[in-house]
């Protein structure tokens, strides 16, 4: 049941996922997981680590998620999205179980542009740059 539950995320458990991300990234190192749009930079550069780090995609798939969760939260508190459940149609699209809303009624899918910053590694999917680049943003969220 532990293992469903890590392969298929529900929206609300994503603020604690993110959460326990944060705890355990900054329990030895110095990370700055802020959940600014400056700290989306550190999510590039553990995706590209574990890439290089010759890290298996199906192995690496928690800690994946838990980056997808970290950048979600911050659309969440920076941009004023909420976590939303998928339906079967966006499950299809996305290939994952959870989004965010945002205030214009878009939907994107943060696990999804971490795995893609993983597998590729190209500068375009950028995680900061998602972020900047990204529609329906509130224009002031509170923090």
């Amino acid at each position: 049941m532990a293992e469903d539950r890590a392969r298929e995320p529900r929206a609300e458990e994503m603020r604690a996922r993110a959460a326990a991300f944060v705890a355990h990234a900054t329990a030895r190192n110095r990370l700055p997981l802020d959940y600014s749009e400056r700290s989306l930079r550190v999510v590039d550069f553990l995706a590209d680590g574990l890439r290089k780090g010759g890290a298996d995609p199906d192995r690496a798939r928690g800690t994946l998620t838990a980056l997808g969760a970290y950048v979600g939260e911050v659309l969440v508190r920076r941009a004023g999205a909420v976590w939303v459940d998928c339906d079967a149609s966006q499950r299809a699209f996305f290939g994952h179980p959870v989004a965010v809303r945002m205030p214009d009624g878009r939907v994107w899918n943060p696990l999804g542009k971490v795995r893609n910053r993983f597998e590729t590694g190209a500068p375009e999917e950028s995680l900061q740059l998602f972020y900047l680049r990204l529609h329906g943003r509130a224009r002031r969220v509170a923090a």
